[in-house]
C-alpha cells in the first residue's frame, strides 16, 4: 500500500518537471503568458528601438552636403558670362558657390566656383577676368578659368604667376564653341578638360580648401536662425532694369533663383537655380577708365545680410588675408545651410539698404 502510494508521488513529480522544461522550452527568449480566462496569450511583438542616423563619413567642405568619399579635388573658378544672349548659361546648378558681381556697363559677371561635383558635361559661356575676379577665385584656392582679362589683370597673372587657364592664351585646347550662338556668348568648357588642363600644367592639387561652418542636420528646423521674415528678396546691382529675385520654397527649403522675374535655369538640365543660402554684401566700387573697369574693395568688410530658411539676418561680411568672404554676427560667423550659397555683391553707393527689396507675398 506505502509502495504504490510512492510511486504515485513519485509520478507525480515527474509530470511536474516535465511540465517545467516544456514552459521553459516554449520560447527561449520569449514568455508564454496566459491571459485571465485561462487560455494563452499571444506571444508580445518585439519591437526594434529606432537606430540613430548616421552622420555621414564625409561632407564638402564648401557646402557641407555628405559624400561617400573624401573630396579634395582643387576648386576651379569659372568666371561666367551674365550678358542677356549668354542666358541661360550652363553648369551653375552643380556649382558649390556662385558670386554676381558688377562688370562694365552695369553687366554683372557671374563666378562660379566648381568643387565637389563632376561630370559637368558643359560650363559657361566662359568670358574675361578683372582683378577683383582674380581675389575672389584665390581665395578658394581655385585654378582660375577665363578667356581673356584687363590689362591689369593680365598683369596680376603674369608677374604673380597665377595658374590659369585662358582660352585665349596658354589653354585653347580645353575649350570649344557652340554653334547655336554667337561669340562671344559661345565659349564652353567642362570639369574634365579643365582638370585635364590642369594636369596639362602641373598645377598644384595640393591646396587648402576652405570650409564654412554648417547647420547640422537636425538643427535647421529646429533651430531656425533669428530673423525677420523674408520670403523673397530682390536686388538691384545698378540698373534699373535688372533685378535678381530669389523667392523661397518652403517645400524644397531652398531660394529659387530669377533674372527680371522669370526663372533662372541652367540650360544642362532646364532646373531653376537655387541657393540655400543668399548672402548679399555691400562694397565700395570706384570707376577706372572710360571704358568702365571697376574696382571694387574686398577687404574692408561692411554690412551684408544672410538669407536662409525663408528669413533674413542682418550682420556684417569680413574677409581676412588669404581666406574667402565669411558672414558674421555680433562678432561671431554664422553657419550656413547645406546647399549652394550664392554671394551678391552691391555698391555700397547709392546706400546699401536702396539695392535690397524684401517682401512677404
Amino acid at each position: 500500500m506505502w509502495l504504490n502510494k510512492s510511486k504515485a508521488v513519485w509520478r507525480t513529480g515527474i509530470l511536474s518537471i516535465t511540465m517545467v522544461l516544456m514552459l521553459s522550452a516554449c520560447g527561449a527568449g520569449e514568455k508564454a503568458e496566459t491571459d485571465p480566462a485561462g487560455g494563452q496569450a499571444p506571444a508580445k511583438t518585439q519591437v526594434e528601438a529606432p537606430t540613430a542616423k548616421e552622420s555621414p563619413a564625409f561632407t564638402a567642405p564648401l557646402t557641407g552636403m555628405p559624400l561617400e568619399v573624401e573630396s579634395n579635388r582643387r576648386p576651379l573658378a569659372v568666371m561666367i558670362n551674365n550678358a542677356p544672349p549668354a542666358r541661360p548659361q550652363s553648369g551653375l546648378s552643380q556649382a558649390d558657390i556662385v558670386y554676381e558681381v558688377l562688370a562694365e556697363g552695369g553687366i554683372t559677371r557671374l563666378i562660379g566656383i566648381f568643387q565637389s561635383q563632376t561630370d559637368i558635361e558643359k560650363i559657361g559661356p566662359v568670358r574675361s577676368i578683372r582683378p577683383y575676379l582674380i581675389q575672389v577665385g584665390e581665395s578658394y584656392n581655385g585654378i582660375l578659368v577665363h578667356a581673356g582679362g584687363s590689362p591689369e589683370a593680365y598683369s596680376i597673372i603674369k608677374n604673380q604667376g597665377k595658374q590659369d587657364l585662358d582660352e585665349i592664351g596658354n589653354a585653347g585646347a580645353y575649350f570649344w564653341r557652340e554653334k547655336d550662338r554667337k561669340a562671344p556668348h559661345n565659349l564652353y568648357t567642362s570639369d574634365e578638360k579643365l582638370r585635364e588642363g590642369a594636369d596639362r600644367y602641373q598645377f598644384s592639387d595640393e591646396v587648402k580648401i576652405p570650409r564654412y561652418p554648417f547647420i547640422k542636420e537636425g538643427e535647421a528646423s529646429g533651430n531656425a536662425p533669428s530673423g525677420e521674415d523674408a520670403a523673397k528678396v530682390d536686388i538691384t546691382f545698378l540698373l534699373e532694369n535688372y533685378v535678381v529675385g530669389y523667392t523661397y520654397d518652403e517645400e524644397s527649403k531652398q531660394y529659387q533663383r530669377s533674372i527680371n522675374s522669370e526663372p533662372h535655369i541652367d540650360l544642362n538640365n532646364d532646373a531653376v537655380l537655387t541657393a540655400s543660402n543668399v548672402i548679399v554684401l555691400g562694397a565700395d566700387h570706384k570707376v577706372l577708365d572710360d571704358v568702365g573697369r571697376l574696382a571694387i574693395d574686398l577687404d574692408s568688410g561692411g554690412e551684408a545680410m544672410l538669407f536662409q530658411h525663408g528669413k533674413v539676418i542682418k550682420g556684417q561680411w569680413v574677409r581676412s588675408d588669404g581666406d574667402v568672404i565669411r558672414f558674421m554676427k555680433d562678432g561671431k560667423e554664422v553657419p550656413l545651410v547645406p546647399g549652394t550659397t550664392y554671394f551678391n555683391i552691391v555698391p555700397n553707393s547709392p546706400a546699401f539698404d536702396t539695392h535690397i527689396t524684401i517682401s512677404n507675398p
